[in-house]
């Protein structure tokens, strides 16, 4: 069933029930009054989250912070290229990047739900400081090895496993339950905005004070998240409230999350969505995108690189405004499906594509339909989760939407050693619209 709003009596307010019919039976979840049956959806309001003035200067602060993280891996990406021209190197990137997530994402989230979140944030970023300092260290002194490289690429992926999954809970704690779907929405854009604004500020310090100096640069933008954490009044120690009782039990805690999320139509259906994303492609595409922009034969190849990263991230920023200030495409599983199924064609297409603009095209479709399902499927999560475990379930999502990443560096970069990218992206992403076209047909055309 599709989802449905409805009028809390206790709270005064619409509140949306994602897969639920109201006239079958109360919500495990949700206070609901269903006597009167299901009601209009409230009158959407674009930009809702913006009404917390928290949740502005969080996200500003945030936005930053991840255009230092693509700014970081655009000319970090560049510099190993150049020097090792390794498309299993590229690989390795992605899977060093991700694999944290896959085996600590659980823990870091119930650490979210343990501690204060701000320092967890606060950790994350000294951690990415510190790589883009390291990195600016040796491409100041010409002192890349392969060995430090795969150990900073390593460290790199250890920061985003402590930030990412605090970050969301702490998204939870800056809005209402109205505005969630705004502000994962918002926090999604920014993501995009950062992956837009990274590449074009990357490819120009590259050209500006080269690589060395360019990172120098980068590792200052992260500052602004850390430093406004410090006082920050928000979390669990802000707010006075104290901590659950229990300890975090490692992955006792996981394995009690993961039974959660299975029992959950909502939870599972939108993690699997996620995950086998991930699996399959991911973004390990992205780091093979200065072969791609070589292949296409762009007489300036550092353009063309930056410009192939722009437009993926282009068609999220611009899918993000649209559906932020549109009433188009409320949060349902059936309809993140049917965007993951596109994103999947699109890239069939860019792997397919021997025309630039043609390439630059599908991947700002790409762009925005990657956005879109990947942020309805975040706010269904964030809605459906328990509130006493949710950081524990949203480190499951994460160990779904960011750990299984690791294989696509595998499927599309070490796979793409052997048989070639296009061919490697090509074939992943037509595994995964196979996949999908049967969980769709399986899930909703049957028991429509």
């Amino acid at each position: 069933m599709e989802g449905f709003y409805n009028y809390n009596r206790a709270s005064g307010g619409f509140r949306y029930n994602c897969e639920t019919d109201p006239t079958q039976g109360p919500s495990s979840q949700l206070n609901l009054d269903t006597r009167a049956g299901p009601v209009p959806a409230p009158q959407h309001r674009a930009f809702a989250a913006f009404a917390r003035g928290e949740f502005r200067i969080y996200l500003i602060a945030a936005t930053a912070a991840m255009m230092a993280d693509n700014i970081e891996h655009v000319i970090s990406y560049k510099v190993l290229f150049d020097r090792f021209h390794s498309p299993a190197l590229g690989g390795f990137a992605v899977i060093s990047h991700w694999i944290p997530f896959l085996l600590l994402a659980g823990v870091s989230g119930g650490l979210a739900d343990r501690f204060d979140i701000r320092r967890l944030i606060q950790l994350g970023m000294l951690m990415y400081i510190g790589v883009s300092v390291a990195w600016g260290v040796m491409f100041l002194t010409n002192t890349v090895t392969l060995g430090m490289a795969m150990l900073l690429l390593i460290i790199h992926g250890l920061a985003g496993v402590i930030w990412l999954p605090a970050a969301q809970v702490l998204i939870h704690q800056l809005v209402s339950q109205e505005q969630l779907a705004s502000a994962v929405r918002l926090n999604a854009t920014g993501r995009y905005l950062g992956f837009l604004v990274g590449p074009l500020l990357g490819a120009g310090l590259l050209l500006s004070v080269g690589p060395a100096y360019g990172i120098f640069v980068n590792a200052l933008i992260y500052t602004p998240l850390f430093l406004w954490l410090i006082k920050a009044p928000y979390g669990r120690a802000a707010r006075g409230q104290k901590p659950p009782a229990a300890a975090v039990r490692s992955f006792a805690d996981v394995w009690s999350a993961m039974q959660v999320v299975a029992r959950n139509p909502v939870l599972l259906s939108m993690t699997v969505l996620v995950g086998a994303a991930s699996f399959f492609v991911g973004n390990a595409y992205q780091a093979q995108m200065p072969e791609f922009a070589s292949d296409l034969g762009h007489e300036r190849a550092d353009f063309a690189y930056s410009m192939l990263l722009a437009a993926d991230a282009a068609g999220g920023l611009i899918g993000g405004v649209i559906l932020e200030t549109r009433s188009w495409l409320a949060p349902r599983a059936r309809t993140a499906f049917v965007l993951a199924l596109v994103w999947c064609v699109a890239l069939v297409g860019f792997a397919r594509a021997d025309s630039y603009v043609i390439a630059v095209s599908l991947l700002f479709v790409a762009g925005f339909v990657e956005l879109a399902f990947n942020s309805m499927a975040q706010a269904l999560v964030q809605l459906n989760a328990p509130g006493e475990m949710r950081g524990r379930v949203i480190g499951v999502f994460s160990m779904s939407a960011s750990g299984l990443r690791m294989f696509s560096g595998l499927s599309v970069g070490i796979l793409g050693a052997r048989i070639g990218i296009h061919n490697s992206l090509a074939m992943s992403a037509s595994a995964l619209l196979v996949l999908y076209a049967i969980l769709f047909v399986t899930r909703y055309l049957r028991s429509s």
